[in-house]
């Protein structure tokens, strides 16, 4: 999955899987989690987000089943 950087302290950057509906976040330590039956809407705002990483833990974390995952 390609992904976007983003400036937020613990995470490096984010990427998205439109036909998966499946949310990827690759951490500053080298570790990727995925979430799973994420909208493309939700997606689309937590890049737009003033805070990525309060959208991330408040709509994402919460809300999404997820898993760490191995780097490809």
């Amino acid at each position: 999955m390609e992904r976007q950087r983003v400036n937020l302290a613990a995470a490096v950057s984010v990427g998205y899987d439109c036909a998966a509906e499946t949310l990827e976040v690759e951490h500053e330590s080298g570790g990727v989690c995925q979430y799973y039956n994420v909208p493309e809407s939700i997606h689309q705002q937590l890049l737009a987000a003033d805070s990525i990483g309060a959208f991330l833990n408040i709509h994402i974390k919460a809300a999404f089943a997820g898993s760490r995952v191995d780097e490809k």
